[in-house]
């Protein structure tokens, strides 16, 4: 793992990260109930063969403001970047994400995917979503995406259909829509906050 002139990500200050030749950096976020957040995050894959592997969380349920900035910058062959972030908005929260991606016309071999998904609670939360790619080589795998919407009501019928309450239902449906990015060993936090919203 690697990575250089680090800066907590949590503390409205950018987080920059420099990845060499074979080092892997893995990073998971989580914003609970309540934290209103700004988490800016530039990462350089400089070395061939680099991996990046970025996964985040949020569960905003009153008037939070969380706004993620990440950018992610191939200057070298071979390296490859994972980003997953799945958030939950309810209450009158508001909540932003612009990923970047930027291959450089060097980067060849490039792997890069980001995706974005969202669930919206109520009429008065607000989600925003804008991925971006810029890529300058020709010879690379690269995709981005981002999903708004509410809870599937066929879902819910289908799990009240089996004896499951609609609340319940509703809980087990936004654990399952977590749990690619819910951090190992915090699933029972993770549980209480979604019961919470």
């Amino acid at each position: 793992m690697g990575y250089g002139n680090y800066r907590d990500p949590m503390k409205a200050r950018p987080a920059q990260y420099v990845v060499g030749a074979g080092e892997k950096l893995e990073l998971s976020f989580v914003v609970l109930p309540g934290e209103s957040r700004d988490i800016e995050v530039s990462i350089d894959l400089v070395g061939e063969g680099a991996e990046v592997t970025l996964k985040g969380l949020y569960l905003c349920g009153g008037d939070e403001r969380v706004n993620f900035r990440i950018l992610m910058h191939h200057r070298a062959p071979g390296c490859v970047s994972h980003q997953l972030f799945n958030g939950i908005a309810s209450g009158s929260s508001k909540v932003t994400f612009e990923g970047r991606i930027v291959v450089a016309p060097d980067a060849q071999k490039t792997e890069a995917y980001q995706e974005n998904h969202n669930i919206v609670l109520s009429d008065d939360a607000h989600v925003e979503a804008t991925p971006q790619l810029e890529i300058y080589a020709d010879d690379v795998k690269c995709s981005h995406g981002a999903t708004v919407g509410r809870l599937d009501e066929e879902a819910q019928f289908y799990m009240r259909s089996r004896g499951i309450p609609e609340q319940e239902a509703r809980v087990l449906q936004m654990l399952s829509f977590l749990s690619s990015v819910t951090p190992e060993g915090r699933e029972k936090e993770i549980e209480g906050a979604v019961r919470a919203l």
